[in-house]
């Protein structure tokens, strides 16, 4: 492959784009490999193709090595398939929803669980049909609310997509330990760092849950490792280790107390520190109780829920969120105050709700025999040794209180840090909901019908380019690696006429030994600029056609080290493309 930067559908820009919030984003539209269509909507140009290609080439070749086939399924999809899991009305307003010409509703496809297993039962049919791995490469969209950063958090995307179907859970077992073992190589191969977390299923279901996390500052997920051993998790994902209970016989007496001027959790700890209640009190002896509203898919009517959270600790939205998915969540306004006037702003106490049938829910630390400070369900008053258990009951317990560096590993081993990462791969152990859903079933050897069980298992294609780049650049540009990169060789010509000349010879006869080059060959452009452009563009060698050329000599930069070396012309060629072998 020879790509000639004079006939390139290509133009670099020397500033980062007006919305560029991250690495990735700024540098992917300076070197030409993207351009913004609409919020969250990117048209790759030559060069952006060839990486995603290249990218897609390394998931294909590991798909097809554990055994997947590969299919194109569509992506404008009938709304009747979702009707019969449900999520037609669970995906809310997270799908873009289409009507054709005769009324009909179909949605852009954001996964498609629901069209493998409906294709699957209308193929196989007996246990010698299974196991299968099917998988396909398409766009995916979703109506991200604030698409950003890029192709990193788009409304269309790459996605790889792949589905197991097994006659039991040993089987489901082996498909997925495949799948994992499958997205380390590929992962591996395209020179990511990355760790393997437990993460929530989310509205896919199932059971077992896994996320592929690219390590970097400017990633959207939250996850945790732990100190003392292996275990990590998306924050999403850790569940607090739960304090035995303690004995409610002989805990004091509740009493309210006006407490005026106390509107935060810091001035309430000051006030009783000073108020001699014969013990000092800390944040984390208060009792904050958070009001949400949520609302199930398809239903109109709003319900409150109160949360009960230690008061160090705030309430993540995106744990909140996550646990209560598939619902729409929302904090309270004024008028749902108005409405319920029980429900005394800053002072709520969790029996006002409890007494009022509305449902509250508790941290897993507010065990029985625990007591709090907390609201009193009146203006200024707070109620002191309001002991769980004896004095309100919670209605269930929620997992959402904030996840902090330093809380104990829920391993019993070391204590968590935090680190941020982006999502590359997700595998799901989903077993039989879909094919509960679909009736899928295969006829064993005894003659009776066997439920399938499946996986499901996705890479983000697009985002995987993305995350290379926020891994892989400097403040001069991008630094491909190899297997990814849109050629191996950058041959820059830095002058006129001879040079150019050459630079185009030893592009030529490059490529004649299977090597991918891009030769700068413009002409009228300063060196100056054609160096800039390619350390921007990131090719992993570059050979310098310039002033040397007289006395025979070459310049062979490495864009990952920076290392420069000097080369004869006359083995330029050899000595170029055993680099590129790793020789």
């Amino acid at each position: 492959m020879l790509l000639r930067m004079s006939t390139l559908f290509l133009r670099t820009l020397r500033e980062d784009p007006a919305d560029a919030e991250v690495p990735s984003h700024k540098l992917l539209a300076r070197g030409g490999y993207v351009r913004r269509t609409a919020p969250g909507v990117y048209s790759w140009l030559p060069l952006g193709k060839l990486v995603l290609e290249n990218v897609t080439s390394v998931v294909r070749e590991e798909m097809n090595r554990i055994g997947g086939q590969e299919l194109l399924l569509p992506a404008l999809l009938p709304r009747e398939y979702f009707e019969t899991t449900g999520r037609w009305t669970e995906y809310g307003d997270s799908v873009f929803r289409v009507v054709d010409r005769k009324g009909a509703d179909y949605l852009l496809g954001p996964t498609h669980e629901e069209l493998f297993t409906h294709l699957v039962k209308g193929e196989f049919s007996s246990y010698k049909d299974f196991p299968v791995v099917l998988y396909q490469i398409q766009e995916k969209f979703r109506d991200e609310a604030r698409p950003r950063a890029g192709i990193l958090r788009g409304r269309e995307f790459h996605m790889k997509d792949s589905y197991s179907f097994d006659l039991d859970d040993e089987g489901l077992q082996h498909s997925y330990d495949l799948h994992r073992d499958a997205y380390v190589r590929i992962f591996d191969r395209l020179g990511l760092r990355y760790v393997i977390v437990s993460a929530m299923s989310g509205a896919m279901g199932g059971s077992a849950s896994e996320e592929f996390l690219a390590e970097t500052s400017t990633g959207e997920d939250t996850f945790v490792r732990s100190t003392g051993s292996g275990y990590a998790a998306n924050v999403e994902a850790v569940r607090v280790p739960v304090p035995p209970a303690l004995p409610t016989e002989g805990a004091p007496e509740a009493r309210v107390h006006h407490t005026p001027d106390t509107p935060t959790i810091e001035t309430l700890v000051d006030f009783f520190n000073g108020a001699g209640i014969g013990r000092t009190v800390t944040a984390a002896d208060t009792l904050k109780n958070v009001l949400v509203k949520i609302r199930q898919p398809g239903d109109s009517e709003w319900e409150i829920l109160g949360i009960g959270v230690p008061g160090d600790r705030d309430v993540d939205m995106k744990r909140l969120e996550a646990a209560l998915e598939p619902a729409e969540v929302a904090m309270l306004e004024e008028a749902d105050f108005e409405a319920n006037p029980f429900l005394v702003k800053g002072y709520v106490g969790p029996n006002a709700l409890i007494h009022n049938k509305l449902r509250y829910l508790a941290d897993p630390r507010v065990v029985e025999g625990t007591r709090w400070i907390t609201g009193a369900d009146q203006a200024d008053h707070h109620v002191v040794d309001l002991v769980c258990g004896r004095d309100f009951a919670p209605d269930g317990v929620i997992d959402v209180a904030e996840v902090r560096d330093g809380d104990p590993s829920p391993d019993g081993q070391g204590t968590l840090y935090t680190a941020r990462g982006i999502e590359i791969g997700h595998v799901f152990q989903l077993g039989r909901k879909y094919a509960d859903a679909y009736e899928l079933d295969a006829l064993g050897p005894d003659g009776k019908p066997k439920r399938i069980t499946m996986g499901s298992y996705g890479i983000g294609v697009s985002r995987v380019v993305a995350a290379i780049v926020e891994q892989s650049h400097d403040d001069k540009g991008i630094v491909w690696p190899r297997e990814v990169a849109p050629a191996d060789v950058h041959v820059v010509g830095t002058g006129k006429g001879e040079q150019i000349e050459v630079a185009v010879r030893i592009a030529e006869e490059l490529t004649a030994r299977g090597v991918r080059v891009l030769v700068d060959d413009r002409k009228g452009v300063s060196p100056g600029v054609k160096f800039t452009d390619a350390e921007l563009l990131g090719i992993p060698t570059s050979l310098i056609v310039g002033k040397g050329l007289d006395q025979g000599v070459l310049e062979l930069r490495d864009r990952a080290s920076g290392e420069r070396e000097e080369i004869a012309l006359d083995t330029a060629v050899e000595k170029v493309a055993g680099v590129v072998a790793g020789e």
